[in-house]
């Protein structure tokens, strides 16, 4: 198993040329751009899409179930996912499932404009568009390093990664505030079908090496048992998934209540909703450049258990606030702790990963930081049905905190040395 990783000389580059170095590379310079572009329509879509169900149903309960069936797919396939992705051209896999990811926003777009929306159209184009995550997310993540020439430059790679997705979560959720409260729902939705053509020319345009695809077996459920056991039979590896597989479950889902903290608690409406998110993004992109700037990634470990501290006492803090300010500050706590370490998992994990089951365990890594979620919608939903918004987010924080003090020692025993 792979535990090492060769670092940049710190007099090769420092400042910004250190924080951006992946750069350097023209393929992801291409998916930057392209995915920076795109990922801006992504969280105007999903905000839009929260809004419009709450609009529609003033349900909490529906909310989540909205979030469960749109996120189901990840659990239930990321693993076949994962084998798939070992198995076949990474490149071309990922300009197919970005194309249906527009025609899902497309449809969204005409049956909205058109006034024929349903909670039961929205709830089938989820589900189509969670299909089509399970099979992106592996795909993306484990294309990054055909991406980076140097490897030396991946950790970099995947920080970047994290700060665009994160830019765009800052971006994307106030404009879906003033385009929602202005135009309505239907025209986020057509921005992001429109946004995703970026991003598939920056596919085209790239000029990726030629891989040969060893494959040991032709068959599949074998490729997932190997998969499986190599994964969860490493402690620590073990360890960082499960912790991400709580936060995922218990504290995640908070994103279902936010309109319900936006219209119910802080008495305002979907602009509100905008900001709240977007300083969730603003935290989210502070802690992925943060981590853009390390020059290793020694102690990352215990950064992550530090991180899911964090995330967790931001949300029991932001249940008690009923001050706009105070609330928007808590949110960037909130973005920081959860970027870090989401970020800081992935790239400990493509560390130390061999790359012929890089698929596989990046489908594991997606199953536990999404793939859970669908669950903790559907739980968060209904009990704060029960008990109120405040309080289950109260509960999912502080079950958050117990995560990370229950895996912190497996956890922290994991060690990353650089290469002789």
């Amino acid at each position: 198993m792979e535990n090492s990783i060769n670092q940049d000389n710190p007099k090769e580059a420092t400042g910004f040329k250190l924080i951006f170095r992946a750069l350097r590379h023209h393929n992801f310079q291409l998916f930057f751009g392209g995915q920076s572009i795109s990922l801006v329509g992504t969280w105007i879509q999903r905000i839009a899409m929260q809004w419009l169900v709450y609009r529609l149903t003033g349900s909490v309960f529906l909310l989540g179930i909205v979030g469960f069936t749109g996120e189901l797919p990840v659990f239930l396939l990321s693993p076949v996912a994962g084998v798939l992705c070992d198995r076949y051209n990474r490149h071309r896999f990922l300009i197919l499932t970005q194309t249906m990811a527009m025609i899902q926003a497309l449809i969204l777009a005409f049956l909205v404009m058109t006034g024929t929306i349903q909670v039961w159209h929205i709830i089938i184009l989820s589900i189509f568009l969670g299909v089509i995550n399970v099979f992106d997310m592996p795909v993306r993540q484990s294309l990054l390093i055909d991406m980076i020439e140097k490897r030396d430059d991946l950790g970099n790679a995947i920080a970047l990664n994290s700060s665009m997705v994160n830019a765009a979560r800052l971006i994307g959720p106030s404009i879906a505030g003033i385009l929602i409260a202005t135009v309505g729902e239907g025209l986020c939705f057509l921005i992001n079908g429109i946004s995703y053509i970026a991003v598939i020319v920056a596919l085209f345009a790239m000029k990726l090496p030629h891989k040969a695809i060893k494959r040991q077996t032709n068959n599949i459920l074998t490729e997932l048992k190997e998969g499986f056991t190599y994964t969860f039979g490493f402690p620590p590896m073990r360890s960082i998934l499960l912790l991400l597989a709580v936060v995922s479950l218990m504290g995640w889902p908070y994103q279902v209540l936010m309109p319900v903290f936006a219209k119910d608690i802080l008495k305002s409406g979907p602009e509100t909703l905008g900001f709240l998110m977007g300083a969730t993004g603003l935290g989210a992109l502070i802690g992925a450049v943060s981590l853009a700037a390390r020059k290793k990634v020694q102690g990352l470990p215990k950064i992550i258990i530090l991180a899911a501290g964090i995330f967790g006492s931001g949300l029991i803090i932001f249940s008690l606030s009923r001050i706009f300010i105070f609330s928007l500050f808590l949110m960037l706590i909130v973005g920081f702790g959860m970027m870090v370490q989401m970020a800081s998992s992935n790239t400990v994990l493509q560390t130390i990963v061999a790359d012929d089951k890089r698929g596989r365990v990046m489908s594991f890594y997606t199953m536990a930081f999404r793939g859970m979620t669908p669950f903790g919608s559907l739980f968060v939903g209904a009990l704060a049905d029960k008990i109120g918004a405040p309080n289950t987010l109260a509960i999912s924080g502080t079950l958050c905190i117990l995560g990370a003090i229950l895996f912190a020692r497996q956890i922290s025993a994991v060690q990353i040395k650089d290469a002789a």
